[in-house]
């Protein structure tokens, strides 16, 4: 399922213009966003900048790659413009989350106590184990 958000991502982002591509061009930006998510996720994970579920990789980098490929099916679109959009995306999802993670930091704080962290969240928030058939008895 992920490897088809994958290149749906890229391939709705290239539909961003008025001249959408052909079926094979839209095949292949899709594909290309397929291949550069791969990639993607490996080197955050390496990194370890990405959560679980590889969001920064879908929509950070597999976007970009989106807005590049515009300029494929537009003759009137500058790459210029997009690379400034993506400069533009970038500085305000920057900033939009460091601020919304700082708020959240001082009001609510960003992690459960230890003790919560070893019984898990769900024990300690719910009350109950989520998946009871895979924990060891404790």
């Amino acid at each position: 399922m992920k490897q088809v958000l994958r290149r749906f991502k890229a391939f709705t982002d290239s539909l961003q213009n008025p001249s959408p591509p052909s079926p094979l061009l839209a095949t292949l930006i899709g594909a290309v966003g397929g291949a550069i998510v791969v990639f993607s996720v490996l080197g955050l994970d390496r990194l370890r900048i990405d959560g679980p579920v590889g969001a920064i990789s879908v929509h950070g980098t597999v976007g970009i790659w989106g807005l590049l490929a515009v300029p494929l099916t537009n003759s009137e679109i500058n790459l210029n413009a997009q690379l400034i959009g993506i400069g533009v995306i970038f500085a305000f999802v920057f900033v939009a989350s460091l601020t919304t993670w700082s708020v959240i930091r001082i009001l609510a704080g960003l992690r459960v106590s230890e003790d919560d962290e070893y019984r898990g969240v769900d024990v300690s928030e719910c009350g109950l184990e989520g998946y009871p058939e895979f924990t060891a008895n404790r």
